[in-house]
């Protein structure tokens, strides 16, 4: 089905070209349509690999082998399929991506194991080799292209491209992550179909990049929902090609490694907010903020229930400030709570506090917040200092529709 922009839409950024990195998009066509649906990635000899994958059990081949590769800590090259997720597909899956991997290696003289595959969409169908093997040809003797056009291939029922931009000083060096992302539904924690890869040109040591990568996930990626539902083949990858010259970073006690950890996650935020804003059917991106927790990931915990829960979803939807939908959620969530203690607050107006609704508590503020489209929900547990943050969207008939009409 045609999918219009989502209202939330945000412009794809100016993107600088990243040291190291080439991209390159071609036509697999392992769907019926006429678009890029391969998206290849050359990186340069010596470029180290992070990653943080799915914590679904029934996750793809491709999670499978790139838990192992990310574990040697060096990549020269990535290629992404869209529209084939190549999950739940037993030997011939393996077989798909084993030949991708040789294929790339061939190509560019290197291990198959430093050739990182992943695919997005339909669960359950082989991926086709025939497709692929020619959607490879076609992308390693295709032209350079943009960041944009890369992010636009590797979407699915995407409605515009994401990616963002940041840089950071390392001593002397400034050094630069670009990334892109895809993903609209079966968005969920652990961590957050979704993938994500994050491109630098600093210098850094497989071990620390992947603390890095790990630190933001926690509270990045792992913190936004659009539906509950965790993927068989969420996949985040970050690449460092090391071709800013800066002095490596191996910990962070290293010189400049407060920046680049602070870059890191905030290039993760970008992507993970972008992620929500395009999650299938929203109108509105939601911002649950949980204080007060006896721990902070109690809080987050707390603020998954509420962000993942469907009376809290189609209220804000509907427009309506219907608090109690939050306390039931609190409740919910397994955590301690006590009800005596609650206040919650929708954009800073609060409609309840400890445990009792205000006495001067005017609607009429609150209902014209939920009328926008940036929606802050407050919830203050009154038992402690933890607190977390995390993100979601609104459940509407348009989630319905584009998941009914997914195969099609």
């Amino acid at each position: 089905m045609d999918l219009l922009p989502s209202p939330l839409a945000l412009p794809f950024p100016a993107m600088p070209d990243i040291a190291g990195v080439t991209l390159r998009v071609a036509r697999a066509r392992y769907k019926n349509w006429d678009r890029c649906d391969l998206t290849y990635a050359e990186l340069a000899d010596g470029t180290v690999l992070a990653g943080v994958f799915t914590k679904n059990v029934c996750c793809s081949t491709e999670v499978e082998m790139g838990r192992e590769q990310v574990k040697r800590g060096k990549a020269r090259a990535l290629v992404v399929n869209a529209g084939n997720s190549n999950a739940f597909t037993g030997y011939r899956g393996r077989e798909a991506v084993e030949q991708i991997m040789a294929q790339v290696a061939g190509h560019l003289g290197c291990e198959p194991a430093d050739v990182l595959v992943s695919s997005t969409g339909v669960i359950g169908v082989p991926l086709p080799k025939d497709k692929a093997r020619e959607g490879v040809a076609n992308a390693l003797s295709g032209p350079p292209c943009s960041w944009e056009d890369a992010a636009i291939t590797i979407g699915t029922t995407d409605t515009f491209a994401k990616g963002a931009t940041v840089s950071a000083m390392i001593g002397d060096t400034r050094v630069t992550l670009n990334g892109i992302i895809k993903g609209s539904g079966m968005i969920a924690p652990d961590m957050a179909t979704m993938l994500g890869y994050i491109f630098t040109d600093a210098a850094v040591e497989p071990g620390f990049l992947q603390q890095c990568l790990s630190a933001a996930n926690e509270r990045t990626y792992s913190c936004i929902t659009v539906d509950s539902d965790t993927s068989t083949s969420d996949t985040v990858l970050a690449f460092a090609t090391g071709k800013a010259g800066n002095a490596p970073l191996a910990s962070s006690d290293s010189p400049g490694a407060d920046a680049f950890m602070a870059a890191m996650e905030d290039i993760c935020r970008q992507l993970a907010h972008l992620v929500v804003r395009d999650g299938e059917g929203a109108q509105k991106f939601i911002s649950v903020a949980v204080q007060g927790a006896t721990s902070d990931d109690s809080a987050r915990r707390i603020g998954l229930s509420i962000a993942n829960s469907p009376l809290v979803k189609t209220a804000i939807a509907g427009g309506d400030a219907n608090w109690g939908r939050v306390v039931m959620a609190v409740g919910k969530a397994g955590e301690p709570a006590d009800r005596d203690k609650l206040s919650i607050a929708f954009g800073g107006i609060w409609a309840a506090k400890s445990g009792l609704p205000l006495p001067d508590y005017d609607e009429a503020p609150v209902a014209k917040h939920l009328q926008g489209q940036e929606i802050d929900i407050t919830v203050d547990i009154g038992l402690g200092d933890g607190r977390a943050t995390v993100w979601t969207c609104d459940l509407t008939h348009g989630y319905i529709a584009i998941n009914a009409d997914y195969r099609s």
